[in-house]
């Protein structure tokens, strides 16, 4: 099987509000792909080039823009964006906030294949079109709606705050430690969006001490246990990777593309209480994310001693510290360590999130596959900037993007060939 590349990509600043901008949907597309194209070192008249031989395809992947923005048919409508996408075949892809990792699945294989060259990903989700609690009622049809999203303010909070508190049951935690290291994964994220010029919170206060004072006026509690700071941010934005095979790759004189090594996929039962039914008797709190981080390390030939830097998906904080024993930092039920020694910060031996993840650097749901992704590249490419970890000596980075509580399970190992 052929490796898949990749050339590069980029995103917007998610820090901007579209629709007080007055752009809609083509202004965001066109932003997001002129510049990931420039960043490949791709311009539209080698896709039309490219297309003439059928060797570039276009991956979208977006949640729920039919909710958002009232408009569907998401892959052929990148053909607004520009005439160069005239005939070039193109689909939406959509697992909730996991939507753009399935594009980016599909793009691989098609390149692993040997069906394209060139593979053009997009993620995208303007999600400030509308109120924060109309926002919550559409974001709950990543769960399961009647049962989990119907009729509730702000559902999404209030699943992973039963993470929260399934997480304290089940390995019978000190509930003060723990609260305490979720306000630590907080005050990281914040401190590391600092340093990245596209991160939504980049302006933003937060602190330990701030993030563990919730309920209070300033850290108001949102979903159980959890409070403002432990969440990830509603955001608009897009994120574009450029994929190539081995033959573009000599055809270019390309030199030390970063090459996907690896990838896993699971999908655990969609209600929250069937997931904690099942995993019950299992020592992991979601073991399908753990055997979507297993099924990656083994189809790339690695571990986690060779991983050196990660990408999480932290809409919660909650969700962020599950995923430090799946990655296999610590053990279940240890996470804690791995938090208060410093192991997962920015200058630790195994930092997460460098970007400011998904609560420093913004959460456009069907964008964070792909900026996750985006982001594992450029550290390994040493093209991070000032996020940049281990003075760009990172030779494979993982990323993990999970839709609705943790039912749709995507990872990706990205590394130096």
């Amino acid at each position: 099987m052929n490796n898949a590349y990749i050339l590069g990509g980029a995103q917007t600043d998610f820090e901007r509000n579209w629709t007080k901008e007055g752009k809609n949907v083509v202004g965001i597309l066109k932003e997001a792909l002129t510049d990931g194209l420039n960043d490949a070192g791709i311009s539209y008249e080698d896709i039309i080039s490219l297309n003439k031989d059928n060797r570039v395809a276009c991956y979208v992947g977006n949640f729920i823009a039919e909710q958002y923005i009232s408009q569907g048919h998401l892959g052929a409508f990148i053909t607004e964006v520009s005439p160069a996408f005239y005939g070039v075949p193109c689909a939406r892809y959509e697992a909730a906030c996991a939507s753009s990792s399935v594009a980016l699945d599909a793009a691989i294989t098609k390149i692993q294949n040997g069906d394209y060259d060139v593979a053009v990903v997009i993620g995208w989700e303007l999600m400030k079109t509308v109120d924060s609690k109309v926002g919550g009622d559409i974001l709950g049809r990543a769960a399961y709606y009647e049962k989990e999203g119907k009729g509730i303010d702000f559902p999404f909070p209030k699943l992973f705050g039963k993470l929260a508190d399934e997480t304290i049951k089940k390995y019978n935690l000190n509930e003060k430690r723990y609260m305490s290291a979720l306000a630590q994964i907080s005050n990281i994220n914040y401190a590391n969006a600092k340093r990245n010029s596209m991160a939504q919170t980049r302006k933003w206060f937060m602190s330990y001490e701030q993030a563990n004072m919730r309920g209070t006026a300033t850290n108001m509690l949102v979903g159980g246990r959890l409070a403002t700071s432990d969440c990830s941010q509603v955001t608009d934005g897009a994120a574009v990777v450029i994929l190539c095979s081995k033959k573009f790759i000599e055809e270019r004189k390309i030199e030390n593309a970063p090459v996907v090594k690896g990838y896993g996929h699971r999908v655990a039962p969609m209600r929250f209480d069937k997931k904690m039914e099942e995993s019950k008797d299992n020592k992991y709190i979601l073991p399908w994310t753990r055997q979507a981080v297993l099924d990656a390390y083994r189809r790339s030939g690695l571990s986690i001693d060779d991983i050196d830097v990660f990408e999480t998906h932290d809409c919660f904080t909650s969700s962020e510290y599950a995923a430090i024993s799946a990655f296999g930092i610590t053990g279940p039920g240890e996470e804690w360590n791995a938090v208060e020694d410093g192991t997962i910060a920015f200058d630790g031996t195994k930092p997460i999130n460098p970007s400011g993840g998904l609560i420093g650097c913004g959460h456009p749901v069907g964008a964070s596959g792909a900026r996750m992704f985006l982001d594992i590249y450029k550290q390994v490419a040493g093209k991070a900037g000032k996020y940049q970890v281990k003075n760009g000596e990172v030779n494979n980075a993982l990323m993990l993007n999970i839709g609705g509580s943790a039912t749709t399970n995507y990872v990706f190992i990205v590394g130096k060939e």
